[in-house]
């Protein structure tokens, strides 16, 4: 493992792993940079995101108390490990060894043994984990040449109570009208030859140049070749 990716691991740590052991003095600190302008929802984006409940995390023999939050503009509820690879995952206590194990670039069976009580299988499948996640971490540019695309999904409000404005569908269903409309949601994916990939969904309806500027605008330099 280079330098960089060094330092996108150790990003992945402060933004994946660092709350979810908030009770130590080491994850404190992580906890109150990674939410120092606020708490954000990673449902729909919006930043009126309140404090709602605990909910209890068992940690080898014993059980800790873990904040739940709950958006006020879309109503989900949201943790501070939601859609990272923590996210259901057994035995969060023994990541931060794994992560350190990693770093040194120890094999599987070896970080197993110094870790202990978890499989070196169980490591092969948190190492993926990781790894996939490591491609998602945002990048300053591309460099060189990118493909970019998009592609079109229907609208879907899947787990909304009181839809309105049309009837409920059934297994995705199909739009009214031809074509692309504001009944389907674009996503645009950019990708350069060194891998870095930006993904993400721009909006209902056509793409337009400014959600295209907002999106990879700051990413793309005079030097990048852009392939369409």
């Amino acid at each position: 493992m280079n330098s960089a990716e060094q330092h996108r691991l150790k990003e992945f740590f402060i933004n994946s792993l660092g709350s979810f052991s908030a009770s130590e003095p080491v994850f404190q600190e992580v906890t109150e940079r990674k939410n120092k302008d606020g708490y954000t929802c990673i449902h729909c984006g919006s930043k009126q995101v309140v404090r709602f409940g605990k909910y209890t995390v068992k940690l080898g023999l014993k059980s800790v108390e873990r904040q739940r939050y709950r958006c006020k503009d879309c109503q989900k509820t949201l943790t501070d490990v939601t859609s990272t690879p923590l996210y259901r995952t057994h035995k969060p206590d023994k990541w931060l060894n794994f992560i350190k194990c990693m770093l040194e670039g120890y094999s599987l069976r070896k970080s197993a043994d110094l870790i202990g009580d978890v499989h070196f299988v169980t490591l092969f499948y948190w190492r993926h984990k990781i790894l996939s996640a490591l491609k998602q971490i945002d990048f300053d540019s591309f460099s060189g040449i990118v493909e970019m695309d998009e592609t079109y999904f229907l609208y879907s409000e899947k787990g909304k109570r009181n839809i309105e404005g049309r009837k409920l569908r059934k297994r995705g269903g199909s739009s009214k009208f031809r074509g692309i409309s504001h009944e389907q949601v674009c996503v645009l994916i950019a990708r350069d030859r060194q891998k870095s990939t930006y993904s993400g969904v721009l909006g209902r309806g056509r793409i337009v140049k400014t959600q295209l500027d907002k999106a990879v605008g700051t990413k793309l330099t005079i030097d990048n070749t852009l392939l369409h």
